[in-house]
């Protein structure tokens, strides 16, 4: 997980140049609790389970959240990337 600046608040993590949320999907298992702590950034797929980023950038209010499903995603699938690049 990569330790991201924060961003005033009401701005994007990418407007900053903080961070952007980017999901392996082949890694993930389907655990889901990237949705539980993070419901406004992550769904799942139906057929599978697999998380879907609803927003790949987060605000600088929902950074802590962010963090947090990277850090209990139990197939560490969840990844957090400064500016644009993957």
């Amino acid at each position: 997980m990569v330790n991201v600046m924060e961003a005033p608040e009401g701005v994007t993590a990418q407007e900053h140049g903080a961070a952007r949320i980017v999901v392996d999907e082949p890694r993930c298992i389907g655990a889901g609790q990237c949705v539980m702590v993070a419901p406004d950034l992550f769904d799942q797929r139906d057929e599978d389970g697999i998380a879907v980023v609803l927003r790949d950038e987060p605000r600088s209010d929902e950074l802590p959240a962010a963090r947090e499903a990277a850090a209990l995603c139990p197939a560490a699938a969840i990844r957090l990337v400064r500016g644009s690049g993957a």
